[in-house]
């Protein structure tokens, strides 16, 4: 029974570790960005309705590969913009996802990737791809 709790417990911090944390704050984004001289991955997706942004999120952002190279190269920063009640932001998130849209995304694109620098200047823009994680890790890298 102590081995299983233990392994379970292992098992357990090892996918917390590994896990992709995306985060929802431009301004915490571009200081953890400086402190670590890390790009920074803004993606306005529309999480419960835009097929698109589904499939970038289970191909891409959930593949182990763009995991692990993002752990030391990206912050992740998602505005996200859904549609169904049960999804519904807070009104300060959601004024937060507004004024970052009327900055980066005025198009309202879905889904829109946008690399910046550390400091929030645009390095290049993408969208969904069919690529392999490893190639679109690539198209991010090339900004």
């Amino acid at each position: 029974m102590k081995k299983i709790t233990t392994t379970i417990l292992l098992l357990l911090s090892f996918l917390m570790v590994n896990a992709q944390e995306w985060q929802t704050d431009f301004e915490k984004a571009k200081e953890i960005a400086a402190e670590k001289n890390q790009k920074i991955i803004l993606v306005f997706s529309g999480s419960d309705w835009c097929a698109p942004c589904i499939k970038l999120d289970r191909q891409i952002w959930q593949s182990d590969e763009f995991k692990t190279y993002a752990k030391d190269n990206f912050f992740l920063l998602k505005a996200d913009f859904p549609r169904k009640k049960n999804n519904k932001l807070s009104k300060e998130q959601q004024e937060k996802n507004n004024k970052l849209a009327e900055v980066y995304n005025t198009n309202g694109y879905f889904p829109f990737v946008i690399v910046l620098d550390k400091n929030g200047t645009v390095l290049g823009t993408t969208g969904y791809k069919k690529v392999t994680p490893k190639e679109y890790i690539n198209i991010l890298t090339s900004f």
